[in-house]
């Protein structure tokens, strides 16, 4: 388990190494004038004043030299400072905390309505109830989530005004129900098809027709071998789908106006902010692949019959 966890860990580093390569590099590739966004767009910048800004802020420099100097800053622990003056660590220090509490919130939902409705369905299968629950999850996986999030928006939110458009500044878990259940839609309708398929494998399995012909109630059965079969493999979609949806937050943050760390990073993607960009951006990579590691040595704890060692 060790050397598993070592050979994990050196492969996490390598991923944000390389994510934050390829995040400076779209970030560095985006259209649009960092200097002219830094002085106000209001603003005639003569060639001097231009030329003093992008030294500042080593816009003047090639590509790699900028990467370089960022690196450099980021083993410092200076993960930059915004155009504004304000270090991106205070930046997330504010903004983290709201758009966690928004992927708890959907993450419950997800794994509430997920599991229950999986479990139905693929206890019923063939039934008038799966095969409407099998033509729902498949409409909602093909709506885009921003299209989802404005039809939201729209309908409930200024023609039903049955909730506000938009967040508070304080966001506060009441504020987030909404938001957090549109992002997590498409969370919801994998994870239901994916339950149900566990199930369905699970009680055409031999163990199962085993106990059945045993005599076994059938609830037993279900607790003692479908539902623990099943819970397995949904630990782990479930573990993964939490740094997902801390990522695909970016989207619904926009669009409620939820000062959360999606927000942010839009904000500063707008303003051609290219370091404070990367840096929150890899605070996500960092979160996604310390989840997944987690769930993986969860995994083995839940599965006795996973064994990690020299010959995986």
């Amino acid at each position: 388990m060790a050397r598993y966890i070592l050979s994990r860990l050196e492969q996490a580093v390598v991923v944000i190494f390389v994510a934050t390569l390829l995040l400076y590099a779209l970030a560095y590739a985006m259209p649009g004038d960092p200097v002219a966004a830094l002085a106000g767009e209001n603003q005639t910048l003569d060639a001097a004043t231009r030329a003093a800004i992008a030294a500042k802020y080593n816009l003047d420099k090639p590509f790699l030299v900028q990467y370089a100097l960022y690196l450099g800053r980021v083993f410092h622990g200076d993960l930059g400072t915004t155009f504004a003056g304000r270090p991106v660590t205070e930046v997330i220090a504010t903004a983290f905390p709201v758009t966690a509490r928004l992927a708890i919130i959907a993450i419950v939902i997800e794994t509430i309505v997920g599991v229950l409705v999986g479990l139905l369905a693929g206890r019923r299968k063939g039934s008038g109830f799966d095969s409407v629950v099998m033509t729902i999850t498949m409409i909602l996986l093909g709506i885009p989530s921003f299209v989802l999030a404005f039809a939201v928006q729209y309908f409930f939110g200024v023609k039903l005004r049955w909730m506000k458009p938009t967040v508070s500044e304080f966001a506060t878990w009441g504020e987030l129900v909404v938001p957090a259940l549109v992002l997590a839609v498409g969370s919801i309708a994998f994870l239901i098809r994916f339950t149900r398929s566990g199930v369905v494998d699970a009680l055409n399995s031999d163990h199962v027709k085993a106990a059945r012909a045993r005599g076994i109630h059938e609830w037993r059965i279900g607790l003692a071998h479908v539902l623990r079969n099943v819970l397995i493999p949904i630990v782990t979609v479930i573990g993964t789908e939490f740094g997902g949806l801390l990522g695909g937050a970016i989207i619904t943050e926009s669009v409620f106006n939820i000062p959360g760390f999606g927000q942010q990073v839009y904000q500063h993607i707008i303003r051609g902010e290219t370091a404070p960009t990367v840096s929150l951006v890899s605070v996500l990579v960092i979160i996604f692949v310390t989840v997944n590691l987690l769930v993986d040595l969860l995994y083995a704890v839940l599965n006795p019959k996973v064994r990690y060692g020299s010959h995986e």
